[in-house]
């Protein structure tokens, strides 16, 4: 399985995963259709399914547009089937979806929003958080509470270790600052912004981030509590 990554719009990114035998793909929360049109029509790649994390209208602009083109079928949580225009596939929390060659486990991870959910290709260890998980962050809580996107990280967090984390927006830089005024100390973060500045320096995206360095690095995964998370949460929206 290869993971393409697509800048979408100012700050997003979707992510094609392709199975090379068949040349069979799906896509990761297309915020808009012609960079993926692009990419998969220079390439002869077959777009299959759409996985949503959420609804949020940056992650499913593309949807229909590809839908229509290529028939693919849309994928997403079965609380978000009214706030999801076309989607095909309901799935629900813990459940393996499992077609062609594709296999995930579903979770749900709400705080973000209500219905917001993973896909964790657990097989190739490697989960797709949308904007629950970001590198160096987490994301805001517009629909859900201080509490549920607490328990959301902490069911990532107990993930093997070398998963793999491609989220949704490329934040990592503006992220880190936040997380080093709050964590001076941290000799690994340290290096980590370093790693992340050369990266950017050339052009490249920052992700994917490895779980392990996001339990050592990421302010949020450290917070042992839900009133620690819900100050730094609160400071972060703040600064």
């Amino acid at each position: 399985m290869k993971i393409e990554i697509i800048k979408c719009l100012q700050d997003n990114y979707s992510y094609l995963i392709i199975d090379n035998k068949n040349k069979y793909a799906c896509v990761v929360d297309p915020g808009e259709s012609y960079p993926i049109i692009n990419f998969i029509e220079n390439k002869g790649i077959k777009l299959r399914y759409i996985l949503n994390t959420h609804h949020h209208y940056d992650h499913i602009g593309g949807n229909l547009e590809l839908k229509n083109k290529y028939g693919s079928k849309i994928v997403a949580f079965e609380d978000d089937k009214d706030r999801i225009p076309g989607v095909d596939i309901l799935v629900k929390d813990n459940q393996v979806w499992k077609v062609d060659d594709f296999e995930a486990k579903i979770y749900h991870t709400p705080g973000h929003t209500s219905g917001h959910i993973a896909f964790h290709f657990f097989n190739e260890k490697k989960i797709f958080t949308g904007d629950t998980l970001f590198s160096l962050g987490c994301g805001r809580i517009f629909e859900g509470t201080f509490e549920q996107m607490f328990n959301s990280l902490n069911k990532i967090k107990k993930l093997p270790k070398e998963t793999e984390i491609y989220c949704g927006h490329e934040y990592t830089l503006q992220n880190s600052n936040f997380c080093i005024q709050n964590d001076p100390k941290n000799i690994k973060l340290k290096d980590k912004i370093t790693k992340i500045k050369k990266k950017l320096d050339n052009g490249l995206p920052t992700i994917p981030t490895i779980l392990n360095e996001e339990i050592e690095c990421n302010i949020f995964l450290k917070a042992k509590n839900i009133e620690t998370f819900t100050k730094l949460r609160n400071l972060k929206d703040n600064s």
